[in-house]
């Protein structure tokens, strides 16, 4: 797709509007994307387009960028919808977990992020990450071994304890990114499906609280 492209502006945001599907589609309230330093086969540096169209192109969508680390040829995005990050961190369960792990006190979540990008310089891949990827309360705190709730299914992240809720979840995050590859492959205006949620999904309701 990236080679019908001539535009590198549109390349970018189909490369976005693909990789953050699910969040522009309302059920996910961020996505994290490593952008590499890298010519690919249809001669474009994504890394390089990033960093000259990146924030414009982020400027009218419903998306925000920030950025956790930097490697070497590379760096780690979170894209995220600032409103669905806000309404998650409202959550007096989230806020009481992201307290035991070290976020308090934090106000909004601009002061959440920038705890979360302290922790990205401190270590590898901190896991409580999973909290603002929307994944299920549940799967995080057996993951980080808070609750003593048996694994049940590899998925697309570790689940734990009833299956079926973070189950659905997933096909939902899957369903979405390929109504979106489906979008830009009929060649849907890159850069508006950027701009818009068009993908026409229902959010599922907190499923960042789903219980075990």
């Amino acid at each position: 797709m990236a080679s019908r492209l001539a535009d590198d502006r549109a390349c970018l945001s189909a490369f976005i509007a693909f990789h953050a599907a699910e969040v522009l589609a309302g059920v996910k309230p961020g996505n994290l994307v490593t952008i590499h330093d890298k010519v690919h086969p249809c001669g474009r540096n994504l890394l390089r387009l990033w960093r000259r169209y990146g924030t414009g192109l982020l400027k009218n969508s419903p998306l925000a960028a920030e950025e956790l680390r930097h490697g070497t040829g590379s760096v780690l995005i979170y894209l995220y919808r600032p409103d669905l990050l806000e309404t998650l961190l409202c959550s007096g369960r989230v806020r009481n977990f992201l307290r035991r792990a070290g976020y308090a006190p934090f106000g909004n979540s601009r002061d959440a992020l920038d705890l979360l990008s302290r922790r990205f310089e401190q270590e590898d891949f901190p896991h409580e990450i999973g909290i603002f990827l929307g994944y299920p309360l549940k799967d995080v705190a057996g993951f980080m071994g808070w609750a003593a709730i048996p694994f049940s299914s590899p998925g697309p992240w570790k689940i734990y304890g009833r299956p079926d809720r973070s189950l659905e979840l997933a096909a939902c995050h899957r369903a979405c990114r390929r109504r979106m590859a489906q979008e830009l492959e009929n060649g849907n205006d890159p850069c508006r499906c950027l701009m818009e949620s068009r993908l026409g999904w229902e959010p599922l309701p907190q499923p960042w609280a789903a219980s075990a």
